[in-house]
């Protein structure tokens, strides 16, 4: 069990850590074009995107799958 955490690049992270941290480095612009769910182009927040991706799986699998691809461009 403790084998499949090793691997797996999202244990430990928040949802609310990935959406501010792929905010942070795209802009909601960007991440309303790279993804495109209305939580990021029409009067996007954090909070708002918070409140959808916690009740759709489908656009949620969507941002962590950009946070896992994004993952080695972000600044150390």
């Amino acid at each position: 069990m403790e084998n499949n955490h090793q691997n797996n690049p999202l244990h430990g992270i928040t949802l609310q850590k990935i959406v501010e941290d792929l905010v942070a480095f795209y802009g909601f612009d960007t991440l309303g074009e790279l993804i495109k769910i209305k939580c990021f182009t029409e009067n996007p927040s954090i909070k708002s995107s918070l409140t959808f991706l916690r009740k759709t799986d489908w656009a949620r699998t969507k941002v962590e799958n950009l946070y896992i691809r994004s993952l080695s461009k972000f600044p150390k």
